[in-house]
């Protein structure tokens, strides 16, 4: 066996699943990028507007399975945070038009501004929502994210020599001649440039995957699922269950609020009622089909069920119908008790072969009586 081989066999099974993700990623990218490079067909134009999209849902579906598949509490509301990401993020990229010219440090800016705002909102929710448990968790997260719409519909933001211009419910800005509205009320958000590439929707996506596997796989991770499997026992050794929580909810809420800054910089124009109660269900269906905890699941469940509704384009007033049955579909497969004993034998395999490796110099205490 090759060195190469040996350092594979000698990882750990997280490790492996860590390491396979990124190259599953990374792959993915160097071809749609080939492909885009092609003269003749390339990626078509259909799927060329939704890279970007993508890049963004397989972020959230990464940070919600944060909450839900790592953490165990069921979140309804993330699309709120997606949606304080997009407008604080575009609204910064706008306004440092001039300070920043150039597009990818400005998105840059705009990405860490908005995950900032995010993560901040997501703390002072998570104070109160995360003393509660089951149902009522999902219950006042999705109260939460209804409110943060609401909100957002109803903000007027104006940027002029003089400064930054605010106002509620009614548009009262009076700006300077070569003054812009950054946040329209209703009218949302109208970006003069589309600065989101491929490229930084790659990059997103492979810090989501780095963040999410550092903490998981740490010390901080390991009393993050302690709580999530027995919260008695957890707090009977000492583990603060609502810091711990706390942790996992702000970081995923801080992961939304950046893919919300990547999904709104690439859109000409988008209103707070795109990040409604329905964005946030079709973000859960992400993380449910791909699996809870599994996170390469939740990256081929977004790609996958973002590209669908659009190929299905074709049968016209069927294609939700099909993109239901569809889902139910594959639902019925994944559930399956054949394949999953099957899928589950394929990957303990090569955990059951490095467990056994060490055992062939010396016999258990079994073997030495017989």
């Amino acid at each position: 066996m090759s060195n190469v081989g040996k350092r594979l066999t000698g990882m750990k099974r997280s490790t492996r699943t860590s390491m396979a993700t990124y190259g599953m990623v990374i792959l993915a990218y160097i071809v749609i990028q080939l492909i885009r490079g092609l003269r003749d067909g390339g990626v078509g134009p259909l799927l060329e507007g939704q890279l970007v999209p993508i890049c963004a849902y397989v972020t959230m579906a990464l940070a919600l399975n944060l909450v839900v598949g790592i953490s165990g509490e069921l979140s309804l509301g993330h699309a709120g945070f997606m949606s304080i990401g997009a407008f604080a993020g575009c609204s910064m990229a706008m306004g440092l038009e001039a300070v920043i010219p150039a597009a990818p440090l400005r998105l840059a800016v705009a990405m860490v501004f908005g995950a900032a705002v995010a993560a901040v909102l997501g703390f002072l929710i998570g104070i109160p929502v995360l003393r509660l448990n089951g149902d009522y968790l999902a219950i006042v997260t999705l109260a939460f994210g209804e409110i943060i719409k609401g909100v957002v519909t109803n903000i007027y933001l104006g940027l002029d020599s003089a400064g930054l211009h605010f106002s509620f419910l009614t548009n009262g800005n009076e700006l300077l001649d070569g003054g812009k509205e950054l946040i329209k009320g209703p009218v949302g958000v109208m970006n003069s440039e589309r600065i989101s590439t491929f490229t930084a929707g790659f990059i997103l996506v492979m810090i989501a995957l780095i963040v999410i596997f550092n903490l998981v796989n740490s010390r901080t991770g390991r009393a993050i699922m302690a709580a999530r499997d027995n919260r008695i026992a957890a707090e009977s050794v000492g583990i603060s269950v609502t810091k711990y929580k706390m942790i996992a909810f702000a970081t995923s809420a801080a992961l939304a609020g950046a893919a919300g800054t990547l999904y709104g910089c690439s859109q000409v124009t988008f209103v707070a009622t795109k990040f409604d109660f329905n964005t946030s269900i079709l973000i859960l269906v992400f993380v449910v089909l791909g699996g809870l905890g599994n996170m390469w699941g939740s990256v081929i469940a977004a790609a996958a069920l973002t590209i669908l509704p659009e190929a299905l384009r074709q049968f016209q007033d069927y294609r939700m119908l099909v993109y239901a049955i569809v889902l139910i579909l594959v639902m019925l497969a994944t559930n399956n008790p054949t394949l999953q004993s099957f899928f589950a034998r394929l990957f303990r395999r090569g955990g059951d072969d490095d467990d056994a490796a060490p055992r062939k110099g010396k016999l258990s205490r079994k073997e030495a009586a017989r």
